[in-house]
C-alpha cells in the first residue's frame, strides 16, 4: 500500500529523483523521462475521461483500467531489471494486460467502417482528447524504445508491447467516440495547394 504523508521531501532539489531500486538519477535521465511521459499520457487520458464519463461509459471504464495500467508501467520503468528490487516481486506489465487491450481494440474496431484516408485529430471533444493522449503515448513509446536500446537499460518485452498497443487502442477509441467514425475528420492530400 502506498502512503504519502508529506508531499515535498527536498531530496529532488539537487535535480535528481529516486528509482524504486533506491538509485538516484538525474531528472533528465532517459528512464526518468520515460516514466514522466507515461505519467503525462495518463494525465491526458484523465482529461479525455472528462468527455467520456457521461456519454461513453464502456470506453470510460476501459480508460480507467488503462490509467491503472499506466501506473503499473511507471512502476515497471522505475525498477530497472538489475536492481536489488527488480527481482521476482517487482511490479511488471504482464501479457494479460496486453491481451486485454487487444481484445478491447478488436471489439471497438469491429463497430467501425474501414478507413479510406488518414484521420486528422479532431471531431468531438472526446475524440480530440483521445488523439492527444495517443500522440503522448507514442512519445512515451519512442522514449521507451530508446531506453531499451541503451546498454544496461533493457525493458521487459510486455512493457514495450503494452505501450505500442495502447496508442492503437486510443486511435480506435477516438474513432468510436467520434460517432463510430461518422465525425472523423479525414485528411485530404494537397487540399490547400
Amino acid at each position: 500500500m502506498v502512503k504519502l504523508n508529506k508531499i515535498y521531501t527536498r531530496t529532488g532539489d539537487d535535480g535528481t529523483t529516486g528509482l524504486n531500486s533506491g538509485e538516484r538519477r538525474l531528472k533528465c535521465d532517459l528512464r526518468v523521462a520515460a516514466c514522466g511521459t507515461v505519467d503525462e499520457a495518463s494525465a491526458a487520458i484523465g482529461m479525455a475521461r472528462v468527455h467520456t464519463q457521461k456519454d461513453h461509459p464502456t470506453i470510460d471504464a476501459m480508460l480507467r483500467r488503462i490509467q491503472n495500467d499506466l501506473f503499473d508501467l511507471g512502476a515497471d520503468l522505475a525498477t530497472p531489471d538489475g536492481s536489488r528490487k527488480g527481482g521476482a516481486g517487482a511490479l511488471r506489465i504482464v501479457a494479460a494486460q496486453v491481451e486485454r487491450l487487444e481484445r478491447e481494440i478488436d471489439a471497438l474496431n469491429a463497430e467501425l467502417a474501414p478507413l479510406t484516408s488518414f484521420i486528422l485529430p479532431g471531431g468531438t471533444p472526446a475524440a480530440a482528447a483521445l488523439h492527444l493522449a495517443r500522440t503522448i503515448t507514442r512519445r512515451a513509446e519512442r522514449l521507451m524504445v530508446e531506453l531499451d536500446r541503451t546498454p544496461g537499460e533493457q525493458l521487459g518485452e510486455e512493457a514495450l508491447r503494452y505501450i505500442n498497443r495502447l496508442s492503437d487502442f486510443l486511435f480506435v477509441a477516438a474513432r468510436s467516440v467520434n460517432g463510430k467514425g461518422a465525425y472523423d475528420v479525414l485528411w485530404v492530400p494537397g487540399e490547400n495547394r
